[in-house]
């Protein structure tokens, strides 16, 4: 009886183990639980970390680094199965969208700042990018003095337009600033002449140079509105739990040497729809930043090794 008394006890045990275990789970990780999804949050046009194919299935470097975290989450609730739903943002409504819980993460090309994330939070850096702009070669633009009194567009929400506004102010440009939907709009501005510039990240830029009709007619500026900026995968700010998760997996995959493999197939290689090849080799600074990651949002403490 003795035996059976202690083997009933050990069950009873491990029973009220498991059952504190998920009485533990809060925030992110208790709704994913609960629920038995997680939500993405992609772009439509962020190439190469988040934009739509020619099935209309959000793909791109972040949506890779996306699914990887998936996984981790998976394997961390103990789930056989974690359904993945899907939901467009755009620059505009990421942020409230993420803090009122309609996506978990937001897999795209945000930039990573002290003050977002007073607001939500940020998983290891994956790029480095700096705000320029991309212009006719024609327009006989030199620098950033040349856009005064000209119409230079950017995305709604970002930093860019914000990075523009204060420039324009700051330098007396009497600049006419036009807020686009996305980024794809912003650059149709361009291509139509109804702005004489586009102010955005320069590897966005680069890729719908690279996706456009002529690439040879377009420019991006060698001056740019910011020092190089960190981006970042989101998530809701004050989760704990679930930023360790987060940041462990990211962090596996840069320190493994996947993300280099990762970084290689989006940045170095062809890629959907049309095959385009953006040939840009990762910087020195991001190698360091995937040797050691960080989700800091300084732009001085990306420094190459």
């Amino acid at each position: 009886m003795k035996r059976f008394d202690i083997l009933g006890l050990a069950v009873a045990a491990a029973f009220c183990v498991g059952a504190a275990h998920a009485e533990d789970l809060t925030g992110t990780l208790k709704s994913i639980k609960d629920s038995g999804s997680i939500t993405l949050g992609y772009r439509e046009s962020s190439i190469p970390f988040s934009y739509l194919d020619d099935n209309q299935k959000p793909v791109g470097f972040a949506m890779d680094l996306c699914y990887k975290i998936v996984d981790a989450v998976k394997k961390e609730l103990k789930l056989d199965k974690l359904d993945v739903k899907l939901e467009p943002v755009t620059s505009s409504n990421r942020i409230p969208l993420l803090a009122n819980g309609t996506v978990d993460l937001e897999c795209g090309s945000t930039t990573n700042n002290a003050e977002r994330q007073k607001q939500i939070a940020f998983t290891n850096t994956h790029f480095l990018t700096a705000s320029r702009y991309v212009f006719k070669k024609a327009s006989g633009i030199k620098s950033i003095a040349d856009l005064k009194g000209k119409s230079v567009v950017s995305t709604a929400g970002t930093t860019n337009i914000k990075q523009l506004t204060e420039a324009n102010a700051a330098r007396g440009l009497g600049a006419n600033i036009i807020p686009a939907k996305d980024h794809a709009e912003a650059f149709l501005m361009v291509e139509t002449d109804r702005a004489v510039a586009f102010v955005m990240d320069d590897i966005l830029l680069a890729s719908l140079v690279a996706g456009s009709k002529d690439p040879s007619i377009y420019a991006i500026s060698t001056d740019a509105f910011s020092t190089p900026e960190p981006y970042g995968i989101m998530l809701r700010k004050d989760d704990p739990a679930f930023k360790k998760v987060v940041d462990a997996a990211t962090a596996a995959v840069y320190t493994s040497g996947e993300g280099q493999k990762l970084y290689d197939k989006w940045f170095m290689s062809k890629i959907p729809p049309k095959g385009l090849n953006l040939n840009t080799p990762i910087s020195p600074e991001l190698k360091a930043e995937f040797a050691k990651p960080s989700d800091s949002p300084d732009p001085a403490s990306y420094k190459a090794m």
